[in-house]
């Protein structure tokens, strides 16, 4: 008597699942395994190799400075471009163009020519111009002969503040242009309903406009602030000891160019890595908040 035996359960996987397998590993952000093996590799030095523990040591130094020319600048260069953006969608036919032509020309200007331009011509020019104020003050006795706008020299201007200023200069530029296209997204039935309700134009921007706008912008406002915390690195061309700086004056001194380089990018990375996932947080909650 024959005995049948159960049929065994094919365990290949359909062609469905193996798709789903296939994008799943597709879409897998390898590159951030990398990077976290990079992390961990160079952490690991950090701890265990006394001369990438005296490289950290010397170059984290300027990361507080790194971190306070780049949030100062943006938060000047905002100022400015909220400025600019009102002056570009002005009526007044000089305010418009003025403001455009700043815009124009400074999106033109490598970064690094502008930050030499305003170190060593806009800020000492600027200096002339408020001795020249002084001056004329006294000569109406309205200062004393000797006062500080007249005794004011280009000396006494820091170049970490000469390097936020044109980093300010600079993206304030760009963060016009941002806001400028975030107004102009507003429907114009609001801004007619903000007239019918009897606001004012300041009321209108301040209630009912830059609310909405500020929304928007935020995303690339957030890729903006983090432009600039990597090009922060260039105003070490007039001396100031942020982290580029840092890690140059160290290589220089000791020849150690790979180990002083790697830990000076580590630490630009981690940085921007941070915000860059603190603006991608930001834009999901942004987008689920448009959704409600």
């Amino acid at each position: 008597m024959s005995v049948s035996t159960p049929a065994t359960k094919d365990t290949k996987p359909t062609p469905l699942v193996q798709e789903r397998i296939t994008n799943r590993l597709a879409d897998f952000p390898w590159w951030v395994l990398f990077i976290l093996l990079l992390g961990v590799f160079l952490i690991y030095n950090f701890l265990t190799d006394a001369t990438y523990n005296d490289i950290i040591t010397t170059v984290i130094a300027g990361v507080r400075l790194t971190v306070i020319v780049t949030v100062v600048a943006f938060a000047f260069s905002v100022i400015i471009g909220l400025l600019t953006a009102f002056g570009q969608m002005s009526k007044n036919v000089v305010i418009k163009n003025l403001a455009t032509l700043y815009v124009q020309i400074i999106r033109g200007i490598p970064v690094l020519v502008l930050i030499f331009y305003t170190a060593l011509v806009i800020v000492p020019l600027g200096i002339e111009l408020v001795n020249a104020l002084g001056s004329w003050l006294a000569s109406i006795g309205a200062l004393a002969p000797e006062n500080a706008l007249m005794s004011l020299s280009a000396r006494n201007v820091d170049f970490v503040f000469r390097g936020i200023l044109a980093l300010a200069i600079n993206y304030g530029a760009f963060s016009a242009e941002v806001f400028r296209a975030g107004i102009q997204s507003i429907e114009k039935g609001q801004l007619e309903a903000s007239k019918a309700l009897g606001l004012n134009w300041i009321q209108t921007m301040r209630l009912v406009v830059l609310p909405q706008a500020i929304r928007r912008i935020l995303p690339p406002l957030g890729n903006d602030f983090i432009s600039m915390l990597k090009e922060s690195s260039l105003v070490s061309v007039l001396g100031v000891k942020e982290v580029t700086l840092q890690g140059r004056q160290y290589a220089a001194a000791s020849f150690l160019y790979p180990q002083t380089y790697n830990t000076v990018a580590f630490l630009y990375l981690s940085m921007t890595l941070i915000l860059s996932m603190g603006v991608k947080f930001m834009e999901r909650r942004l987008q689920t908040g448009e959704e409600r």
